[in-house]
């Protein structure tokens, strides 16, 4: 049966086989997911799967099926509930003390029971490893951490904090032991050890990882429902040999990240037996830009290429239905969107950006490269740079070069502010508006940029965590969009839609990929849901 599926959003050995599916219709051998996401251990990045250091959608997507957090975001989105924990919640009207007691029975993968000072033991570690990877600024909020007997923890925060439940729900909020894990260091290679609905072991060729293999933790007690008893989460080169997998039925679930062409593939020619199924997505892509290179370091170099960048031109060209121009680092399905970089450039308009470059003594062309990442967000990236090189140079305002790398070099590179100007994505960690402001513009951000203005960074994003009505921090919010549109460190671009592409007898892939572009393993079966 073939049928395309729109969800509405509702706001390393060998394993041995398994033997009867949990739930109605599931057959025995494992679920077999395929992803384009790359696992690499390197010099600058040792220890890709710690959760003091992971900070990357595909990293998290193996974090959240092996550590267990004391909340989570349920099925289908919405407030976080009760994991790891039995409940949880503020203890003081400012929302600066928030407190959880721990389910009762609750232990490791391993046996060993987890009590609250793993909870301790595993925040504070993140906090005192402070990774350069930007992990650590979620929880910088946290004051100090206090335990109560073996299932009460108490977090004190510097300042209120409204979305602190989600940041709880995060793999860099992820229990570890304290027995297996050193409070000082990273943990190198790729072993997870945790209490999460699954158990995991890994193959792996040289540096990379091939295949996870995923079997149901017996020890798991949470709010969790496995639906599957094992799955294999199977990495991908690109995009195309994993969409032949699919078709080839060698692997169930086409996850992350099909391109266009295959969507559209699978829209017009549908294959019997493989469903195409719409997500619900709040991923986006941005230009950013190292502030104290020469090329950039003007304000009104930055402000030029705001002004002449055709996004519906490159939505158009590159990315088709599956995309939309965005004109502000919040999409416009997030409360507290605005258009700010539409309000004050206009359409795109060489003129304009001519005037700005001359008023502020620029001397065109100018001259620069925009890198961006060959292997970590989907096939399209290199036209999308090619169609951007061929809109800037075009002004004559611009002499543009464009330079692909993949993943595990780029990334350290661009921490180290080796690049100008480099083209990132960003899924949210959680959906809320302070998401998409905070990793860019607050300390210790994930970007590590230079760029700093104190307005935001002091007054406004903590202004706007004070605000339990989230609704309610929307003027916060259009003043932060607003100085970001004024002085550019970051360049929004466009946001985009998520597709599945699966077997027909699988259930549960309306759930298995959320907003946030988590991936739900457990929510996937055979046969009858």
């Amino acid at each position: 049966m073939n049928r395309k599926t729109l969800v509405l959003p509702l706001t390393a050995a060998l394993l041995t086989p398994l033997l009867a599916g949990c739930g109605g219709g599931n057959e025995s051998r494992a679920i077999v997911v395929g992803t384009t996401d790359q696992f690499v251990a390197t010099t600058d990045a040792p220890a890709p799967l710690d959760p003091a250091f992971a900070y990357d959608t595909g990293t998290w997507n193996v974090l959240r099926q092996t550590v267990q957090t004391l909340m989570h975001v349920p099925r289908g989105s919405g407030q976080p509930v009760p994991e790891a924990a039995k409940s949880c919640g503020f203890s003081d009207k400012e929302s600066e003390s928030y407190r959880c007691e721990l389910r009762e029975g609750l232990t490791f993968a391993d046996g060993t029971p987890m009590t609250a000072e793993d909870v301790k033991f595993s925040i504070e570690r993140v906090l005192a490893i402070k990774s350069d990877n930007g992990t650590a600024a979620l929880l910088s909020d946290i004051d100090t951490i206090e335990t109560k007997g073996e299932r009460e923890v108490v977090f004190h925060l510097k300042a209120p904090d409204a979305t602190f439940p989600y940041k709880l729900s995060t793999p860099v909020a992820g229990i570890l032991s304290k027995d297996k894990y050193d409070g000082t260091k990273l943990r190198e290679g790729f072993e997870v050890d945790g209490s999460g609905p699954y158990t995991m072991k890994t193959e792996t060729s040289g540096d990379r990882v091939t295949k996870f293999v995923f079997t149901k933790n017996a020890q798991y007690k949470g709010d969790i429902t496995l639906r599957n008893d094992k799955v294999e989460l199977r990495p991908f080169g690109n995009a195309s040999t994993m969409d032949k997998a699919l078709r080839d039925d060698d692997i169930d679930m086409a996850a992350r990240a099909m391109s266009q062409a295959q969507i559209k593939e699978h829209t017009d020619k549908p294959q019997d037996g493989i469903d195409l199924t719409e997500v619900p997505g709040l991923e986006i892509r941005y230009l950013a830009f190292n502030t104290k290179a020469p090329a950039v370091e003007d304000k009104a170099v930055r402000q030029a290429m705001a002004a002449v960048i055709d996004r519906g031109a490159l939505v158009s060209k590159v990315y088709g239905p599956t995309a939309e121009p965005l004109y502000s680092l919040i999409p416009s399905s997030v409360t507290g969107h605005a258009t700010s970089f539409i309000d004050t450039y206009g359409e795109p308009d060489p003129a304009r950006a001519a005037k700005l470059l001359r008023e502020a003594g620029v001397k065109t062309p100018v001259k620069t490269t925009l890198d961006y990442t060959t292997d970590h967000y989907g096939a399209e990236t290199a036209e999308e740079f090619e169609a951007l090189r061929d809109q800037l140079n075009a002004t004559k305002l611009f002499d543009v070069q464009i330079k692909g790398t993949e993943w595990a070099e780029f990334r350290p590179a661009q921490k180290r502010g080796d690049y100008a100007v480099y083209g990132l994505g960003w899924f949210p960690d959680y959906p809320d508006p302070d998401n998409y402001v905070a990793p860019f513009l607050d300390s210790d951000n994930f970007l590590n940029t230079p760029y700093v203005n104190q307005s935001v960074r002091d007054q406004l994003i903590p202004q706007s965590r004070r605000q339990a009505d989230r609704a309610a921090a929307t003027p916060v919010f259009d003043q932060i969009q607003k100085i970001v549109a004024k002085d550019v460190p970051v360049l929004p671009l466009w946001q985009g839609k998520q597709y599945v592409a699966a077997r027909d007898d699988l259930t549960g892939v309306e759930w298995s990929l959320n907003t946030s572009s988590d991936l739900l393993l457990w929510e996937l079966g055979r046969g009858n849901a």
